[in-house]
This record gives C-alpha cells, structure tokens and sequence, in this order.
C-alpha cells in the first residue's frame, strides 16, 4: 500500500468524521479577531501590535504590518478546506516504513501486489480477474471491463477499497457487490453507467465514500442507494441528472455528510427532497463551468423558502452558476447555527433583500460574483460579524463592508481600492499621452492658419480631424485629474464617480473624438484615393459639399455618442461600467441592447472604415506604382515609391496598431472569454489614443508641402533677425538658404542665393 493512498484515506476520513456542528462551532469561536476595541471601522490590527491598518492593505502581497500579520490567514479554507489541512497534517505519521512483500497467493502477472493492495492499472483487462480472498485494496483503473456480472466480488469479504473508474463500464448487475460488507470506499466514475439498479449497493452496509462522477446517470431511484446507510461522502459530478429521486433523496443515507452535485441539469431542489439529509454538512449545486445551451437551459431557477429547513448542520453550500432570479426573503433561516460559507454567485438574481443575510451570524465566507448589486448598502452584511472573506463583481462594492478583512476583487485592472489608475505606469501615461495628442494637434492647428494651403479644403478637413483627435486628449487630461482627486481614497468614491455626470460626459468626448475622427480618416482617405487613382475624372468635393459632409460627419459621431445616454433602462450605465468611462468590452451582465449597440460601432462601423483605408491605400499605391513605371529616371522613380510605400505604410500601421487590439478584445468578450482588466487599462491609455496622437504627424508634420513652408518661415524669421543685427549691409547681404537633405533632394528656385531686396520688395 502506497503512502499516497494511506495519506488520502486518513484525510478523507478524519475531514468527515470532524466536520460536525461541534468542529463549526470551534472553528468559528478560533477564528474571531477582536479588532473593534483597537481599531476603527475599515481597519484591522497588525497581530498583537497597536498598528491597525485598512482593508485595502491585507492581503495584497506585501507585508505593510511590521511583523507580516496583514498577509497572514489570507487564503479562504472556510468549511471543509479549513478543516481538511490542519487534521491532515495532524493525522499523517511523519515516519512510516513500508513493506514491498505481497501476502496474496494469487493474482494475476500482469499486476503488482503489495501486502495485501494489487494494482492491475492498464492492464487491458476485459473481465474482473481472480486473486486471493485476503486482498484488501483492488485498484483496476484504466481497463476495458464492459459489465460486472453477479457475485464477482462475493470472496473478496476483507476488500475496503475497490477502484474500477476510467473503464467502459456500462452495465452492472444488481448482485455485483454482493458479499463485500467491509468496503469503506468505491469508485465508478469516468464509466458509462447510464442506470443503477434498485438495491445494487444493498450489501455496502459500511460503505463511506461513492464516486460516480462523469457517468450518463439521466435518473435515479432512491431506492438505488438501499443499504447505503453508512455513507458519509457521495460524488456525482457532471452525470447528466436532471433531476433528484423524490420524496426524499436521502431515505437510504441518513448518515450522509458531503453531497457534490456539480454540473448536472437539476432544475428543481425543494424541502422534501433534503428532508432527511440532516447530517448534511457540504452541499454542491454548482453548475459546470462549460458554455453549452444544454446546460445553461436546464438549472436550478428558484428555491423555496423552505428548502434547507432539514439541514440544521449544513457548514458549506454551493449554488453557484445556477438560474436563480429570486430567494425568498428567510432563504438562509435555518442555516443560521451552522453556515460557514454561502457561494450564490453568477445567478441573474435581481434583487437581494437588504436582510438576506441577517440571519447568518456565523458566516465566514460569501460570494456573490457576478451579481449586479445596485441597492447595496454596509447594513446589508453589518450582521455577519464573523465574516472574513467577501467576494463581489466590482471591487467597488468592497466600500460596503468595511468590516470584511478580505474582500475580492481589490481591483479590476484598470483602478484600485486606493486609485482611480492602480498602475504608476499608467498615472504617469496618460498625462504624457494627454499632453502629446492636445498639444500635437494643437500645434498643427495653429500652424495650418498661419501656412497659406495649397488645398484649402483639405487644410479645413485636417484642421477639423486635430480638433477631433484633441478631444481625446481632453479625456485623457480629465482621467488624469480625477486620478489625482480621488488618489488614495478612490474605493470611497468609485460608484458615485461611474454613475455621476463627468464621467458620462468625458465617456461621450472619447466616444465622440473617436467615431468623428474615424469617420474623417476614411472620408480624407477617399478623398485622396479619388484624385490619385482617378486624377482626370471630375470628382471633386466643393466647398460647399465639403462643408455639408465635414457638418454630417460631426453630427453623425455626436448621435453614436449620444445614444447610450438618452434611455438607461435600455443601455444601462453604457460610459460607467470602470473606472475610464470608457465602454471597451461586454460582460455578462451588459444589457443585451448596450451589448449590440458597441458591439454594432466597433465591429461594424469602425471595422469597415479600417477595412476602407486599408483597401484604398493599398490602391493608391499600385496606381502611383503604376504611373511611375515609364519614368526615365530609374534612380528617382524608385525613390519617390519608396517614400510613398513608407508613408502609406505608416498611415495603414496606426490605424491597424489603433484598432486590431481593440476589434480582438471586443471579439473575445462577445466569445464569453474572461478578459483581465489589466489589458483594457493598457487599452483605453495607449492603444485607443494612438490615432490621436499619430494623426497630426502623419497627416500635417511629414508632408513635403508643409516642411517646405515651414522652411520658408523660418527662412523668414533668419532674415529679420539678420536684418536688425546688421542694418547697414541690409541692400548687399544676402543669405545661404537651408542645404538640400538628401542628394535626390532638388532644391526649389527660391532656396537659392538671392538678394534681399529682390525676395521681399520691402526693403527694395
């Protein structure tokens, strides 16, 4: 017998045997910290000192108490894993010698034998084989043995435990185990068992342990379980059953401690059903954690006030990933002497009763992720006095219970319980990435009024795509000051801040910077890809045309922005749902018509427009490719596609750097894949105002035209500064223009040497 198996046993059998009302209520009197005498509310003691410190401070990886106590007893083993490490470590020998001599006379060559333990483990046995009477322990996992037939285990009288999962076990007749009164532990799962016969464990008179997780069991009897009056621990997970034997599931197990239904398709759990479950101390309901239609459509929609009303010494219970809308005001009563830890997350529960919890003065542990909790109040869990651990959808609510010593999540990646921005690096990035996009198109504004434009129309539309791009950089500037405001006390104010006026109004300046300026890029792009792919025909834009379309564009991007904010029954809080107010990605709990409604500007709109640029792009060049073909000069021709290639290249790769990030989180939040808000931090402050900030420089700072002239007024400016130097030799100086930048650079007429006089009749 290997010490692997000897360590499972005791610590399976100890965890049961000590998870009574006695042990629950120990643990609960152990762990109580009186803390309210030294510290203030929201604040716990360091261990044995005087410090105290928030709750923001425990448990969060690094040690602020001088001795290490906020890191201390932070994992949550409340219920059986509280019990199940200390007695392991209790029971368990620290030495123990063990035997390799087999006392069996018979058993098969293909198996190994120790003391009275075979394994016959990928042994690629078909039938059950022979071995001696005294054999104890019969491992034969992993085989290919179809059914049990009658009375194949009736000599093996002294077998405790038998272990037959990972086979293709489907059928097993109804006097299979007959003749084994000592076994303490059985294990069918990961078989083919679609049925068990009444009274197939009738002779299991000591039988503590039954696995039968991963079989096709659609139904059961009650009287399945006929003669199972010992067992403390029954598994089925993930076997299809869609419903629980009726009047009473427990009828033939009154000594039942542990029940794991997980991931089956119960739809109904009343009081009859549990009704002699009285020794019930862990109780599963979950469901699996798989995306499938036929298992999301068949869970556990409600709960009768009455349902746990029998399980008196009931430590832990799992409703998790049900289809629970509504509990019933005194759900929990009966639960009140003994509940340790309450799980009722991501069920679409639309309301929890301020006194839902009142009855549970012992409760260490609750969860309640995934659940919207929008009249959320500290009253709510006050009466949880023992409360150690708390668990929500949005960190903000951790503000309503002060009380709790731990309390997930702390942050949702992009803010923190102390700041709106958890990370340094992004407090530091969004002033620098406000101050590049505001003050680059700023910039490139004012020098488009003062350069004279060899396109005034298109100098208009670049002017208003800066004014577009600069509203980014106001939200940005906006995130940075509130950052600031609330630095260090953020968990306080982080729901009045995402539901308040600001932060639907700087939601709607991104939304709108962002749609008017993609818009404008792809109107430009056309625009452009007219002229050059099409150069003798009359498309043309006229002023007023240009007016009308640059007037449309604004409108059209103010009406997306504008949307979510006119009906908030329909959208929801669509800007408020984090802490940049900024409508990134779904989640579960997004209203259905929010969901489609970005869904429909991200992966619609914004996708074709991207899909539009990179298309005409792609075309313009081929046709100044083209068009380059005849030149004489080689030289010259394949330098200017070369700097059309790099500058086209440059425009496709910011809108692809800008928006391919953004389509895949979109897509993979539409999929249902848990995104960490870390990468929408990063996102928001780096990725979404990269057009922004790149806009200016691609479209305005390295054209030639514009270097040309701004050439030409620092030319300008050279002249008058010489000119109040030295005025005497104003009619005979003359000046050395800017030297060419590159040998194929051709150096306009007007860089040349000239007199003063003749540039600028002024001082003729």
């Amino acid at each position: 017998m290997s010490a692997g198996k000897l360590r499972m046993d005791v610590a399976v059998i100890v965890l049961l045997v000590h998870l009574t009302q006695a042990g629950i209520q120990a643990l609960v009197a152990s762990s109580r910290v009186d803390a309210d005498a030294r510290c203030l509310l929201g604040q716990f003691p360091c261990g044995n000192l005087s410090e105290c410190l928030p709750q923001a401070l425990q448990c969060n990886g690094h040690k602020e108490c001088p001795n290490g106590a906020d890191e201390r007893r932070c994992g949550d083993n409340v219920g059986w894993g509280d019990l199940f490490g200390p007695t392991l470590q209790d029971a368990l020998p620290v030495n123990q010698d063990f035997l390799d001599e087999c006392y069996l006379q018979e058993y098969p060559g293909s198996c190994d034998c120790i003391q009275t333990d075979v394994e016959c483990v990928e042994a690629d046995l078909q039938d059950v084989p022979t071995f001696s009477p005294n054999v104890t322990l019969l491992s034969l996992r992993s085989n290919r043995i179809r059914a049990l037939s009658d009375f194949v285990f009736s000599e093996y009288s002294d077998l405790q435990r038998l272990f037959l999962q990972n086979n293709s076990l489907q059928f097993i007749s109804n006097h299979a185990f007959r003749g084994l009164h000592n076994l303490r532990k059985l294990f069918l799962n990961l078989n083919l068992i679609s049925s068990l016969s009444p009274g197939v464990f009738s002779d299991l008179h000591k039988l503590k342990w039954l696995m039968l997780d991963h079989n096709p069991l659609s139904e059961l009897s009650q009287d399945s379980f006929i003669g199972l009056q010992s067992l403390m621990y029954l598994s089925m997970v993930n076997t299809s059953l869609q419903q629980l034997p009726q009047p009473s599931f427990c009828q033939h197990m009154l000594s039942l401690d542990w029940l794991d239904l997980e991931g089956n398709q119960i739809q109904t759990v009343n009081y009859s059903i549990l009704k002699n479950c009285s020794k019930l101390g862990v109780l599963f309901l979950t469901a699996a954690l798989i995306f499938s239609r036929s298992l999301m459509d068949n869970r556990i929609r409600s709960v009768p006030e009455n349902t746990f009303q029998s399980l008196w010494k009931l430590a832990e219970l799992d409703l998790s990933r049900n289809r629970i809308r509504e509990l019933p005001k005194n759900t929990f009563k009966s639960l009140s002497p003994s509940l340790l830890k309450l799980n009722i997350s991501h069920n679409p529960l639309v309301h929890i009763h301020p006194s839902h919890f009142n009855n549970l003065p012992h409760l260490q542990s609750l969860a309640l992720q995934g659940i919207d909790l929008p009249d959320i109040q500290i009253k709510m869990f006050l009466p949880m006095k023992n409360l150690s651990h708390i668990y929500f959808k949005k960190f903000q609510y951790c503000s309503y219970a002060p009380h709790v010593r731990s309390c997930k999540p702390n942050t949702d990646g992009i803010s923190s319980f102390e700041d709106l921005l958890a990370n340094k690096v992004l407090r530091v990035s969004v002033w620098v990435m406000a101050f590049i996009t505001c003050f680059g198109n700023l910039f490139v504004i004012g020098m488009r009024s003062l350069i004279r434009a060899e396109n005034n129309l298109h100098a208009a539309c670049i002017k208003v795509l800066c004014c577009a791009d600069c509203l980014m950089g106001v939200y940005l500037f906006f995130v940075g000051v509130f950052d600031v405001k609330f630095r260090g006390q953020y968990n306080r104010n982080a729901l009045l801040w995402m539901e308040s006026v600001e932060c639907r109004t700087i939601g709607f300046l991104a939304m709108l910077s962002s749609e008017v300026s993609v818009l404008l890029l792809t109107y430009l792009t056309l625009e452009k890809f007219l002229v050059i792919v099409f150069p003798f025909s009359n498309l043309r834009p006229s002023k007023l045309q240009t007016g009308v379309v640059l007037a449309s564009i604004w409108l059209l991007g103010f009406i997306i922005a504008a949307v979510p904010l006119m009906n908030e029954d329909v959208f929801g809080n669509y800007y408020g749902r984090n802490g940049v107010c900024f409508p990134l990605h779904s989640d579960r709990q997004e209203k259905p018509t929010a969901k489609g409604y970005s869904t429909g500007i991200f992966l619609g709109l914004n996708l074709v427009a991207f899909l539009v640029i990179f298309v005409s792009y792609s075309s313009m060049f081929c046709s100044i490719y083209r068009t380059g073909i005849n030149a004489t000069d080689l030289r010259s021709r394949l330098h200017r596609d070369v700097a059309v290639a790099n500058r086209f290249f440059f425009i496709v790769f910011s809108d692809a750097l800008c928006w391919i990030p953004i389509f895949l989180v979109k897509i993979l939040s539409l999929l249902k894949v848990e995104i960490p808000g870390t990468i929408s931090s990063w996102v928001v402050i780096f990725i979404l105002p990269i057009n922004s900030a790149l806009n200016p420089i691609l479209y305005t700072l390295t054209t030639s035209f514009f270097r040309e002239q701004v050439e030409i007024l620092l030319c300008r400016w050279q002249r008058r500064h010489m000119l109040k130097k030295d005025r005497k030799s104003l009619t005979s100086s003359t000046i050395y223009m800017e030297a060419p930048r590159a040998p194929s650079y051709q150096q306009p007429a007007y860089f040349k040497r000239v007199s003063l006089t003749s540039a600028d009749p002024r001082y003729a």
